[in-house]
């Protein structure tokens, strides 16, 4: 799948879409002029741009995902650990956890996590 970058206005945008999934255009209008004080035609020209990197679709004036909020940010999250711990997720976890202590349950739930990822 190729890679999709999002600045930090766009990946605002894409996650009020996807908390309101399906929505109208006209309802994305609304929320994003509440939201970001836009004009009509710049939420029509983000939402273009984000259905050009394969996020999302419009089709007939409803605006769905192709690509899950779970799956885009899982792909990112991949993308950070192969660019800056050279693809080693102990190395990455080393890191996230010098400073901080994990809770009891974070503990398991990351030992859950380890346990079905290896089952497959």
């Amino acid at each position: 799948m190729a890679e999709i970058q999002l600045g930090a206005i766009e990946a605002r945008f894409a996650d009020l879409i996807w908390e309101r999934e399906p929505v109208t255009s006209s309802e994305l209008v609304k929320l994003a002029a509440e939201a970001f004080t836009w004009k009509r035609t710049t939420t029509h020209t983000v939402l273009k741009r984000l259905c050009e990197k394969g996020l999302f679709e419009n089709n007939k004036g409803v605006v769905t995902s192709v690509i899950s909020r779970s799956r885009f940010y899982s792909m990112q999250s991949r993308k950070f650990v192969e660019e800056t711990f050279d693809g080693s997720l102990p190395a990455f976890f080393a890191a996230f956890t010098q400073n901080n202590r994990l809770t009891e349950e974070e503990a398991e739930e990351i030992m859950e996590m380890i346990d079905r990822a290896k089952e497959g």
